[in-house]
């Protein structure tokens, strides 16, 4: 058997794309480059690694045990380049990132220049996914560092909590919410929302509890930030729910305000994930430790 690395990676990209195309795409590689490599890949096996259909790619029993090894030797090969860091230049790591809509919008730009700047050698691949889909990426090796705000305890993974935030509705001081403290979810679905992207994590979590509540979420329009979704609301021509540190901070500068949804889910309770953190590459825990400190020191102000 012949194992080469960037073989391995693309079987990585593939998995994850669901696609040749794509994955070669990422792996960047030519189709008809990328094509080849699988093929003999496959044929140093003698095993076949993915099922074509018509609907993509799926990985075959062998290909999943494949899938797993490669992630693995690449997250070695990240640390390696990160405990190599300090010792020369040129060297790349890479840190896959994944998070929620709160620490998306509001933590990690925040950190993320700084960061940056301080590891010019370090690539970061950033995406924004549900709890579920952070928790399941962190535990598979898919991810290095993800950032939730659901109850992950009990899985195989390590949290570090750094903040907590609470979900609240943000609307024009016209609006007939104005006069109230606290507002209930359930209460908001009488009204049109102007939310994120369907694919955002916060967006797929308040159409679930709208569902809960037997009802769907009225959405007027989306848009691709809480910057924009307040303009709107500005305007009484809708309302948003959002994290409170968004709508502090909007609220400052613009003609909107808020109150706190009262429903206990509403309180989030934002955390590091990891799957070991004594194993993560040198560079990865400096980003934890940044987050952490950051906040604490906030906290603390």
């Amino acid at each position: 058997m012949h194992f080469d690395f960037t073989d391995m990676r693309l079987v990585i990209h593939i998995a994850e794309a669901n696609s040749l195309t794509a994955g070669a795409e990422r792996a960047c590689l030519s189709l008809p480059a990328a094509s080849s490599r699988l093929k003999r890949f496959e044929e140093s096996l003698g095993l076949k690694l993915f099922h074509r259909t018509a609907q993509g790619l799926t990985l075959t029993p062998a290909g999943k045990v494949v899938l797993q090894s490669a992630r693995d030797v690449q997250q070695q090969l990240d640390r390696l380049c990160g405990e190599l860091h300090q010792y020369t230049r040129g060297v790349k790591g890479t840190l896959r990132l994944h998070a929620e809509t709160i620490a998306m919008n509001e933590d990690i730009p925040l950190l993320l220049p700084a960061y940056l700047a301080a590891h010019p050698d370090i690539d970061i691949e950033m995406r924004e996914r549900t709890c579920e889909d952070i928790v399941r990426a962190i535990s598979e090796g898919a991810a290095d560092i993800g950032i939730v705000s659901c109850d992950a305890k009990g899985r195989d993974i390590q949290l570090i909590p750094y903040r907590h935030d609470r979900l609240v509705v943000v609307f024009s001081p016209k609006h007939a919410l104005a006069k109230l403290k606290k507002i209930e979810f359930v209460q908001t679905l009488k009204h049109e929302h102007v939310s994120l992207t369907e694919d955002c994590a916060i967006s797929q979590l308040l159409s679930q509890k709208a569902a809960e509540c037997q009802a769907s979420l009225g959405v007027r329009t989306r848009v691709t930030n809480f910057e924009s979704a307040c303009r709107i609301v500005e305007v009484n021509a809708a309302i948003a729910v959002m994290p409170k540190s968004a709508a502090l901070r909007y609220s400052q500068r613009m003609q909107v305000q808020h109150a706190p949804l009262s429903d206990p889910w509403a309180q989030r309770q934002l955390s590091i994930c990891v799957k070991n953190i004594e194993q993560l590459p040198g560079f990865a825990r400096r980003l934890i430790d940044l987050i952490v400190g950051e906040f604490a020191i906030q906290a603390a102000a």
